[in-house]
């Protein structure tokens, strides 16, 4: 990060700051620009629907993605739709990871470098049968392999630091779809 940040000091110290800004704000327009370009409604209906299926939405991710689990964990509680956000300051993630079952659905976001953490949960949730969208970065990617379906995101940087712009969107519209579907799903229900 050192190195980073020393990219990010030029010669130049007048507007230094706004400079920075428009350097994240480029690279977050290029990695939802890029996210636009790849995604297509059947992709984002089929992790909908498995979602919007599932009993409890399990939520995983570490490192730089967590924020990105800690805003879907927000999103979902308000949307009353259940979940566990697999964070346990007590070490007891295998534990409530057995919890999930064939029901359940899970949400698994990381990018190389991998969280070996979040490859353990998405392999764990996967044996327990739970249905794995994962959010990464390459079909290289070993939650690829784990995933009943994944989106691959590439997100541009700014000298190093990596954007969560496309991830964010792509998480934000996941959450509200999924309560719009299972609100759907209530009212032909009750017809």
């Amino acid at each position: 990060y050192d190195d980073r940040l020393a990219a990010l000091r030029g010669g130049d110290e007048s507007g230094h700051n706004r400079k920075i800004l428009e350097g994240f704000a480029s690279a977050s327009h290029s990695s939802l620009d890029s996210m636009l370009g790849k995604l297509d409604e059947a992709e984002i209906q089929s992790a909908v629907d498995t979602l919007a299926a599932a009993q409890t939405i399990y939520i995983v991710a570490r490192r730089r993605s967590y924020p990105v689990a800690s805003y879907l964990a927000y999103a979902l509680g308000k949307l009353k739709i259940r979940y566990q956000l697999i964070d346990s300051a007590a070490g007891l993630d295998p534990e409530i990871l057995e919890f999930a079952t064939a029901r359940d659905a899970a949400i698994i976001i990381s990018f190389s470098p991998y969280s070996d953490a979040t490859l353990d949960h998405a392999r764990t949730l996967t044996e327990r049968g739970a249905s794995v969208v994962a959010i990464t970065d390459s079909a290289f990617s070993p939650l690829a392999q784990s995933a009943k379906l994944w989106f691959e995101l590439a997100e541009a940087d700014y000298s190093g630091f990596r954007s969560l712009a496309a991830t964010m969107a792509l998480s934000m519209t996941l959450a509200v779809a999924v309560a719009e579907e299972r609100r759907n799903k209530g009212r032909r229900g009750s017809k």
